[in-house]
């Protein structure tokens, strides 16, 4: 930022040219990621048709209804592992084309709200990896006997790659709430006095996207979110009652002016010699 602009502003046409150049260091950077990905497909690909290896007796197979139908899926799953392997590098783009506009305080706030963000979308990724598998073989335990599932390979693989992501974006919702609460939009309270309503919603979204016979990992995937919806609230709490106290504690240089008490200034005073 130069010292002439210290407030960086700028015309609309250099924001859109600012735009387009960090569109473009984000796409190039899944590019990269997508060859990268190209490379990865087999190890993948085999760790996600590894559920039905094991239903193959029960005359479970993946079809490709196509010639080019292999290559499409490929390159399918290419393009999700090079957004996905790429992930720090387009979030950064994001954070660099908004930061100009944002104080020192602001970019830290972005810089932990990204961090934090990443963070808790491995994670539910990662729950959404370990559920998958299980809801496959679930799944395909209801074709009846002698019946043959051919899965289509495209629908198959939107299948896994769906659910993991709905997994990794149900836990962002504490960060929704936090960054809603640093907005000013949604207070504490507010989120406090929804709690019922919050863990039905837990239970409902954990029964849907996890359809396993037994009622334990129901439970805790929806006690985990509670959890995470716990945490948003005490984060929002602590931070509305520094707003309220610590501000209230530190009185303002201008208020002690306009009661016409002298202003001491922060810097610590040397007591001057006299000189007779």
């Amino acid at each position: 930022m130069k010292r002439n602009n210290p407030q960086g502003r700028m015309p609309i046409a250099a924001h859109l040219a600012e735009l387009r150049r960090r569109l473009i260091f984000a796409l190039g950077g899944i590019l990269l990621g997508a060859v990268a990905g190209w490379f990865l497909y087999d190890p993948v690909m085999a760790f996600m048709t590894d559920p039905l290896r094991e239903l193959r007796t029960t005359g479970t197979q993946i079809n490709f209804q196509t010639i080019g139908a292999a290559f499409d899926l490929k390159l399918q799953v290419s393009i999700w592992l090079g957004a996905l392997l790429s992930c720090p590098w387009w979030i950064f783009q994001i954070g660099a084309f908004i930061a100009p506009g944002l104080r020192r305080k602001e970019k830290l706030y972005v810089a932990i709200f990204g961090l934090v963000g990443v963070a808790l979308f491995v994670a539910g990724a990662i729950t959404g990896v370990w559920v998958a598998p299980k809801a496959v073989r679930i799944l395909q335990s209801f074709v009846p006997v002698g019946g043959v599932s051919l899965l289509q390979a495209s629908s198959y693989i939107s299948f896994y790659m769906r659910l993991v992501i709905l997994f990794g974006l149900s836990y962002l919702l504490p960060e929704v709430l936090v960054l809603a609460n640093f907005m000013g939009v949604l207070s504490a309270r507010t989120m406090l006095r929804a709690w019922r309503w919050v863990v039905l919603v837990c239970f409902v979204f954990a029964a849907i996207a996890n359809p396993l016979p037994s009622p334990w990992p129901m439970t805790v995937q929806a006690l985990v979110l509670v959890a995470l919806y716990l945490f948003a609230i005490l984060i929002s709490w602590i931070r509305e009652r520094y707003l309220a106290y610590g501000w209230r504690l530190r009185p303002k240089a201008g208020a002690k002016a306009a009661e016409g008490e002298p202003v001491q200034n922060s810097r610590r005073q040397i007591p001057r010699k006299r000189v007779d």
